[in-house]
């Protein structure tokens, strides 16, 4: 029998850190269901996901593997995210602001401790920096990058 690679050492590290806060897959279900229930019925996001998530469970189970994969069990998520929400066309700061509107808000309901909504919620800051970031270089070109990161107001 082999010992466990670094890859594989990490891997339980962060599992071991997220279970000792209560993160777990149910608790990523409860998350995200909530989170898109409040999303679904947002003014300014509803209409873009209905526009855009023709079948909801499918993106569901994709979203609780993509924030399983952030906080949980790295891998488990597979895709680019990036090229989705370029894709989108129109996004900018203020939509991303109210994204994160909504998470806090989800997070204050859901979160079972400080800890566990802090992991979600600097995960989600570095995510939707790093989406508008690179939204605003492919519409803006390279110019816009450092600006971009600061136009988030949450």
């Amino acid at each position: 029998m082999t010992e466990p690679g670094y890859a594989e050492r990490a891997r339980a590290k962060k599992m071991a850190q997220a279970h000792a806060m209560g993160i777990d897959d149910a608790l990523i279900s409860d998350l995200v269901e909530t989170f898109y229930r409040a999303v679904r019925s947002d003014a300014l996001l509803g209409p873009i996901f209905e526009a855009h998530v023709a079948e909801w469970t499918p993106h569901l189970a994709r979203m609780k593997d993509f924030w399983a994969s952030v906080a949980l069990e790295p891998g488990r998520f597979r895709g680019n995210p990036m090229l989705k929400h370029i894709a989108v066309g129109g996004l900018d700061h203020v939509h991303f602001d109210r994204w994160l509107v909504l998470w806090n808000r989800t997070l204050d309901d859901v979160a079972p401790n400080d800890a566990a909504g802090q992991v979600f919620r600097e995960a989600a800051g570095r995510i939707a920096s790093s989406l508008l970031t690179g939204i605003k270089v492919q519409r803006d070109g390279l110019g816009s990058g450092s600006s971009a990161r600061k136009t988030l107001s949450c």
